[in-house]
């Protein structure tokens, strides 16, 4: 049997108001339960700064794992380094097109209404990494795949892949 393995793990940027919010929090709730020791009240902020933290950490720390094996793209979101989520699994048969985030071969589908996804790292490199996929007429999904991954596509599927 002749299988094909592809591995491909990328992190999600995280904007620089998340950060912020995450260290305001933190030193609130530092301040919060210093304060609480003179005045047993101010623990209820602290704590509830403190969940809000880890809360806030868990929904911007995210890496995505792209992985092709046997005609199949899957998608799976780790947040935070400790909890898995399947985004999606894709057959490369039923793709329409795979190309970079800027070509011009998506211009036939951008006036298209779908349910995009945006599986990537979330901002434009120079040069420009992303690549999207449009499956089965419905669907649009931005990913960051490697060198590795878009290549073996287009040995699976010539026709749909394009890296120009």
């Amino acid at each position: 049997m002749n299988e094909t393995y592809v591995e491909c793990l990328v992190s999600k940027r995280q904007s620089p108001i998340a950060k912020a919010l995450k260290v305001f929090l933190l030193v609130f709730a530092g301040l919060m339960f210093f304060l609480g020791f003179g005045f047993p009240l101010f623990w209820i902020p602290a704590i509830l700064a403190l969940v809000g933290a880890y809360f806030l950490k868990m929904s911007t720390e995210v890496e995505y794992e792209y992985l092709y094996i046997d005609r199949e793209i899957t998608i799976d979101k780790i947040m935070s380094k400790s909890k898995r989520k399947r985004v999606g699994a894709y057959e490369v048969s039923r793709m329409e097109i795979f190309a970079p985030y800027i070509s011009h071969r998506l211009d036939a589908y951008k006036g298209r209404k779908v349910e995009e996804k945006d599986c990537s790292i979330g901002v434009a490199q120079k040069p420009d990494r992303r690549y999207v996929m449009y499956y089965e007429g419905g669907q649009r999904v931005v990913l960051s795949p490697s060198a590795e991954m878009v290549n073996t596509l287009k040995n699976v599927a010539p026709r749909k892949v394009f890296t120009d």
